[in-house]
């Protein structure tokens, strides 16, 4: 996975525990693809400091997702919700009783909204 769409979903997950200040530029930085130089002149701080700012609440980030590991349980999940679905399918796909095929497609909604 990319560092940028890394960060961003560590922002969304635990954005809250940093800064205010920290949330903000890297919300301004990675999501809403806003220069160093145009994050420094909205918060009337210099280019430096932004840059620190981000590097600091990168790496709690990182260091939160290291210890919690709520993303990396988030994906795993995902993927085997995905892994049934493509089983289910393959089992509505095959089966030919109505009652059965009705089942599997009401599990396959539920998971569907799991994702």
């Amino acid at each position: 996975m990319e560092n940028n769409v890394k960060v961003s979903m560590l922002n969304q997950i635990y954005g809250k525990l940093l800064t205010t200040k920290q949330y903000e530029i890297i919300d301004d930085y990675y999501n809403n693809d806003l220069s160093l130089s145009e994050i420094a002149e909205n918060n009337n701080i210099t280019r430096q400091a932004v840059r620190d700012i981000l590097k600091k609440g990168e790496k709690k980030l990182f260091e939160y997702e290291e210890k919690l590991m709520f993303m990396k349980r988030m994906l795993n999940q995902e993927k085997r919700i995905e892994k049934v679905l493509a089983e289910l399918t393959k089992i509505q796909e095959n089966d030919t009783d109505k009652e059965i095929a009705n089942v599997l497609e009401n599990i396959k909604k539920e998971l569907n909204c799991l994702v």
